[in-house]
């Protein structure tokens, strides 16, 4: 089992800049790729960013350009750098780990909000 734990989030202004960390922990050896959602009010969870344990990654549309998914093993470490922020970008954004045995683990969440 993997457990996450995310920080980071935070209130910023339009155009600013965030960076979340997600600190895994438990059976990371399993881990095949992981990820960063989000959840708006009224909207449906949805993928952000996601990158595999080689370094592939992919990206929303809305955030290509804006946005960039690392990951440091030694930390056993992924980041989400946020850049350019819009108001539409606030969200609870949630850390998430998929295992060679396909299961999923979530973080508890960190809260978002671009202020216009």
């Amino acid at each position: 089992q993997v457990q996450l734990v995310e920080s980071g989030g935070g209130l910023v202004q339009a155009g600013g800049s965030l960076r979340l960390s997600c600190v895994a922990s438990g059976s990371i050896s399993s881990i095949i790729t992981m990820g960063w959602h989000r959840q708006a009010p009224g909207k449906q969870r949805e993928l952000v960013a996601g990158i595999s344990s080689v370094g592939n990654t992919n990206y929303a549309d809305s955030v290509k350009g804006r946005f960039t998914i690392s990951q440091d093993n030694a930390k056993n470490t992924v980041y989400l750098q946020m850049d350019s922020l819009k108001p539409e970008d606030t969200a609870v954004y949630y850390c998430n780990a998929v295992t060679s045995y396909l299961r999923s683990s979530w973080g508890q969440g960190t809260q978002v909000t671009v202020s216009s």
